[in-house]
Parts: structure tokens; C-alpha cells; sequence
């Protein structure tokens, strides 16, 4: 069944979904409301359907440039710093990431596509404390005992 396919876009598999419910003798209506999208929705999904076949489910290519992905080296030397900042007990922001990257590699993608890889990976598990504090090295001096109140 195309529908229970995991190596599909989500839309792919709602478009095969569409059509399985519609080749089972339902309204567009109907799917629309069991899918929960709107009848224009079911009926793109027949439309895509009748010009391409199973071919025309899936989205076609997007405009603009193609993302670069980070790459398995540069990924292991993120890896790396972040294995020894968790042992150091040092946290990293994604812009500072996003900085190390492009000064120390070279990598040139965006922050934000930065920080949606780092949520894919265990990486953001590694954390402890902020790079920006630096690490006390001395107690801190005792709290001075507070005068009795007066009260009655």
C-alpha cells in the first residue's frame, strides 16, 4: 500500500491516502473530512494523480539553490568539539556553532538549518553550561546572617 510507504514525503502519502479512500467509493467531501484538508485538496491530489499516475504524487523539484548537507567530515569535527565541550561542561548556541563552522571549516549553511540538523542528531543532548560564563574557581563567599526581625 503506497499510503503506509515511511520512505515517502508526508503529502506523498496523503495525496495515496486521497486516492484510496476515493477509489473505495467515498466523496471528496467525505475524505476531506476524515483527512481533515479541504475538498481542493482532494481533488489536486486526483488531478496530480490523472496527469502522472503514481509518478505525479510525489512534489516535484523546488526552485533555488539545493541545500549542501554538512558532509560526514565536518559533521565528525562537529561531533568532536561537542564531545569535548560536554566533557568541559560547556554549552553552545547554534549561532556560535554557526560562527565555528564557518570560520574554523569553511561550511557555509544557514543557522537555522544548522540547528534543524543538530534537532535530528543526539547533539543536543551533549549540553551542560553556557560557553559565555566562565567557570567559578573559588567558593562563593558565605551569605551574611540576616538581622532578627522586630516584630511582635
Amino acid at each position: 500500500m503506497l499510503s503506509a510507504r515511511r520512505d515517502l514525503t508526508q503529502y506523498t502519502r496523503q495525496r495515496a491516502e486521497c486516492l484510496r479512500l476515493l477509489d473505495q467509493g467515498r466523496s471528496v467531501a467525505e475524505v476531506a473530512g476524515v483527512l481533515e484538508r479541504h475538498p481542493v485538496t482532494v481533488r489536486a491530489a486526483v488531478h496530480r494523480f490523472e496527469e502522472g499516475e503514481v509518478a505525479g504524487l510525489p512534489d516535484g523539484l523546488r526552485p533555488g539553490r539545493p541545500a549542501r548537507p554538512l558532509g560526514a567530515e565536518n559533521r565528525a569535527a562537529l561531533g568532536r568539539l561537542l564531545d569535548g565541550s560536554a566533557q568541559a561542561r560547556i554549552t553552545w548556541t547554534v549561532p556560535a556553532l554557526h560562527g565555528w563552522l564557518r570560520d574554523e571549516r569553511g561550511v557555509g549553511i544557514s543557522a537555522d538549518w544548522l540547528g534543524e540538523l543538530l534537532r535530528r542528531e543526539v547533539w543536543t543532548r551533549r549540553s551542560t553550561r553556557s560557553a559565555s560564563k566562565p567557570a567559578r574557581t573559588a567558593a562563593r563567599p558565605p551569605r551574611r546572617p540576616r538581622p532578627p526581625s522586630s516584630t511582635p
